[in-house]
């Protein structure tokens, strides 16, 4: 039988994975050709921030190296972008020519959204998505000044990273708190606290107005208020957006994201969709472990294997700059909802659980997160927290009124509670690695992808 053709377009996380699933599973099924913008392959991008602050280079979060390609025989067009797909021909087309398909999957990715602010478009104004937008961060130096707009993860990534290298960094936020889709006021509160002893400034409920620029580039962020920050260079990181142009002008399902149903099809019979492009019953993702989730589907369903992409309960668990965070479910306040909380300001510690009924239905962990993952599965399961409710807030090793060794809590978790959310590893798949010969950390990564 021979091979059929799959072209894939975009060398990101989501397709990476796809492509890891096709080789291990069935080498000989398809000839693959990668497609890519960025002139390289797939890279760990939630890695860029530990790149940025020097703490690892660039071949330290590369995930498919040139062997890699070779190995698998894929025919790499990187750096080349595509210009259309012609879905009668069964076509695309690339700055170099074009290629044909049986198969084609569209993980094209997000674009950064850019405020639309006079001035937007001087040089030294940049987003913060890709490896160019970290060079240009990391040229910077300690005379320099830098102002980052957008307080939510990747902005203060991008601020700490700049940081560490000695720049003058400025964080402009709109809202009233820090990453106020993943934390509460209070949490807000202690993470602007502690980035601002690293030397941070932050600047919260302040609107941009205009970005001032002197012979083309950038000079000054004014707000609304009359206040001029000086900059040598501007970081936008307000959010992204679905990247669809390529699929619309295609004539596919296309509304936020690009339309497609469990198997990860779209609106065409041979085009599939996956990662941040994607919009599925009505949901757009931008954490990797639904992106996870989509590739497997995805290269089962390539396999003719039967599979469905089922939307999850997701946690967030974050480490800005040195702060560990934690937030799953819902921690909206609410009628017939509680809270308990525990603070200890001394250590910057604190924890919020909202119970509704005898369910707890969401989480707030800030500077202690050790027990996250145990919290989020109470949240998952539905389980009645009522008899554990006088020492719920101190974890599992408090069930019962006594502390236990922390080593007992966790051998006591059962096998499917989740331990590595990226990937969605469950304690039971890291058990039976050890089992198997995995004995120190590095085996355990590589044998399960826990990391």
């Amino acid at each position: 039988m021979s091979r059929q053709k799959l072209v894939i377009i975009g060398a990101g996380m989501a397709s990476g994975r796809v492509i890891e699933h096709l080789v291990e599973t069935a080498p000989d099924a398809y000839d693959i050709t990668l497609f890519n913008a960025e002139p390289r392959g797939n890279y760990n991008r939630i890695m860029l921030s530990p790149v940025l602050s020097g703490e690892k280079t660039y071949d330290d979060i590369i995930t498919h190296d040139d062997a890699f390609y070779a190995d698998h025989n894929v025919t790499c067009r990187f750096g080349e972008r595509v210009l259309k797909i012609d879905r009668d021909l069964k076509v695309v087309e690339g700055e170099k020519g074009p290629v044909a398909y049986d198969k084609l999957i569209l993980g094209t990715g997000s674009d950064p959204f850019m405020i639309p602010l006079p001035g937007h478009d001087l040089n030294g104004v940049i987003a913060y998505r890709d490896l160019e937008d970290t060079k240009r961060m990391m040229a910077l130096g300690p005379d320099n000044k830098c102002v980052v707009i957008g307080g939510g993860l990747l902005g203060l990534e991008a601020a700490a990273g700049m940081a560490a290298r000695g720049v003058d960094v400025t964080v402009v936020h709109i809202m009233g708190h820090l990453m106020e889709r993943q934390l509460d006021e209070a949490a807000g509160y202690l993470l602007k606290k502690s980035l601002e002893s690293k030397g941070i400034a932050i600047r919260l409920t302040a609107n941009s107005k205009e970005i001032l620029g002197e012979n083309g580039k950038v000079k000054a962020l004014l707000l609304d208020d009359g206040m001029e920050l000086p900059c040598d260079l501007l970081v936008m990181a307000v959010g992204i957006r679905p990247c669809v142009a390529l699929a619309k002008e295609a004539g596919l399902a296309v509304g936020r994201g690009i339309h497609v149903d469990d198997q990860m099809l779209t609106s065409d019979e041979n085009v599939y969709a996956v990662g941040e492009c994607v919009e599925h019953d009505g949901a757009l993702f931008g954490l990797v472990a639904p992106l996870y989730d989509q590739a497997k589907v995805l290269a089962q369903t390539l396999l003719g294997k039967q599979a469905a992409f089922k939307q999850k309960s997701l946690s967030t668990k974050l480490k800005v700059t040195g702060c560990d965070l934690f937030s799953a479910g819902d921690f909206a306040e609410g009628d017939g909802r509680e809270d308990i909380v525990f603070r200890d300001p001394s250590r910057g510690v604190y924890k919020r659980l909202v119970i509704e009924g005898d369910r707890l239905v969401g989480c707030v962990m800030y500077g202690d997160t050790a027990d996250g993952n145990w919290f989020f599965d109470l949240i998952k399961s539905g389980e009645s927290i009522e008899e554990m409710r006088e020492t719920l807030i101190f974890g599992p090793a408090y069930q019962g009124g006594t502390a236990v060794d922390p080593l007992s809590a966790v051998a006591a978790l059962p096998r499917d509670a989740e331990i590595c959310g990226c990937n969605g590893i469950c304690k039971g798949t890291i058990v039976d690695a050890i089992a198997g010969g995995a004995t120190d950390l590095g085996a355990v990564r590589a044998t399960t992808k826990a990391s």
